[in-house]
């Protein structure tokens, strides 16, 4: 219990100290140097992954929202702590009906190689809307993270818009789902970024990813 309690500071005062965003990669030639541990950002567009990575790392406006879906169509990397921690990555929504379909295609060769050919990526977030729980696309992603041997923790997300009930019963859902999949982490979250709720307990996972 100890442990997990320094943990969590640790993590606290990670994510309370420097964190600036570093660069977008719209190809895998701009990745920067593989020279410490990432954990990247899944999900499909408009899930909150934006206003969730904003609640993690106590900013406003670090990473973008928007309301019109696809618009991150790239790699996004963002330096944390000073000196130099860990990287986290948001990586392109998927999942959106009004982007032109080679545009989807390219994305998704992106993410795939990603996923694939990132040594230093110790795991990756697959967020999933509460209101709506996991999508034939969240598990076609959750296939490729599966197939890579890519580790990932499912993350709920806009846990204040549903009921209690509701929500014990998608979180039942989604843990024993995720058991049979390979490479899916037992740990689920449940997160609001209005409201904090669940947000320490994934700045502590986020920690503990990239120092195992």
């Amino acid at each position: 219990m100890e442990e997990d309690h320094d943990l969590a500071e640790r993590a606290r005062k990670l994510f309370a100290g420097p964190i600036e965003f570093l660069k977008s990669a719209p190809e895998l030639q701009f990745l920067p140097d593989p020279d410490v541990p990432e954990v990247a950002f899944a999900g499909r567009s408009n899930v909150g992954k934006s206003s969730l990575l904003n609640a993690l790392t106590n900013r406003n406006k670090l990473a973008r929202t928007s309301n019109t879906p696809g618009r991150t169509q790239e790699l996004n990397f963002f330096n944390i702590g000073d000196p130099l921690q860990m990287r986290l990555v948001d990586m392109p929504g998927y999942g959106f009906a009004d982007a032109p379909k080679d545009m989807v295609k390219r994305w998704r060769y992106l993410v795939n190689d990603f996923l694939r050919g990132r040594q230093v990526l110790k795991r990756t977030l697959v967020l999933v809307d509460s209101r709506h729980g996991l999508k034939p696309v969240d598990r076609e992603v959750m296939k490729m993270l599966d197939d890579a041997a890519v580790s990932y923790h499912l993350v709920l997300t806009k846990a204040d818009k549903v009921k209690p009930s509701a929500l014990g019963s998608l979180y039942e859902a989604t843990v024993a789902e995720a058991r049979s999949h390979p490479a899916a982490h037992p740990a689920i979250f449940a997160t609001s970024s209005e409201t904090g709720s669940g947000i320490a307990e994934l700045r502590t996972a986020i920690l503990e990813a990239a120092i195992s």
